[in-house]
C-alpha cells in the first residue's frame, strides 16, 4: 500500500513541476513591452467601447445553455444504444445458446455463468419498448427545439429584424396609389 502511495505521490509531484517549469522559463525569458494598444481590452474579436458596467447581451448565455442542454440530452441515447443493440442481437432466433448466455450476461451486469437468459421474443418486446420510448423522449426533444425557435432564442438579430418588421408595417400604401413613409423616425422605433 505504501509503495503505491509513494507512487502516486512521485506522480502527482512530477506533474506540478512539468506543468510549472514552462510557465517559469516563459515568465524569464519572454520580453516585457507593454504598450497601450496591448495593454487594451481586447475580446472575442471586438474591441471595447465605452464603459465596462454595460448590460451584456444575454443571447451569448442563452446559446451556451441551449448547447448545453442538447448535448447533454443527446448523451442520454448511447445508453439507449447499448441495450437495443444487444436486445437486436438476442431477438435473433439463430442464436445459439452460448452467444444467448453471454449477451444476457452482458445486458443484466451479471456473471455469465448466474445470468438468466433472455428470450427472443423477450428481447423483440424490449426492442419494441425501447423504440417507442426513443421516439417519445425524441420527440421531447422536437418540442422543445421548436418552442425556443419560435420563440427567438435562436435568432442573432432578432432585434433589428423587429425593428424593420416595425418599420415595414408603418409604411402604408396611401389611398391616392403611391406609398408615403410614416412621420415617425425609424430610431424611435421600440427594440
Amino acid at each position: 500500500m505504501s509503495n503505491l502511495v509513494g507512487h502516486l505521490l512521485l506522480f502527482g509531484g512530477s506533474v506540478c513541476v512539468l506543468l510549472a517549469l514552462p510557465m517559469i522559463i516563459g515568465r524569464w525569458v519572454r520580453p516585457s513591452l507593454p504598450t497601450p494598444e496591448k495593454d487594451a481590452i481586447y475580446e472575442c474579436g471586438e474591441p471595447a467601447i465605452g464603459s465596462s458596467y454595460i448590460q451584456f447581451d444575454l443571447r451569448f448565455y442563452v446559446v451556451a445553455l441551449l448547447f448545453i442542454v442538447f448535448d447533454v440530452e443527446v448523451a442520454f441515447f448511447f445508453p439507449w444504444v447499448a441495450i437495443y443493440g444487444n436486445a437486436a442481437q438476442l431477438a435473433d432466433t439463430r442464436l445459439d445458446e452460448g452467444a444467448r448466455q453471454v449477451i444476457s450476461a452482458r445486458m443484466l451486469d451479471q456473471p455469465v455463468e448466474t445470468a438468466e437468459v433472455i428470450s427472443a421474443p423477450t428481447a423483440q418486446l424490449l426492442m419494441q419498448t425501447g423504440f417507442v420510448d426513443l421516439l417519445v423522449f425524441f420527440a421531447v426533444l422536437l418540442v422543445g427545439f421548436a418552442y425556443i425557435w419560435k420563440r427567438g432564442d435562436l435568432d442573432w438579430i432578432r432585434a433589428l429584424a423587429r425593428r424593420s418588421e416595425i418599420a415595414a408595417d408603418q409604411t402604408l400604401p396611401s389611398s391616392a396609389g403611391g406609398s408615403q413613409p410614416s412621420s415617425e423616425p425609424a430610431t424611435a422605433l421600440a427594440p
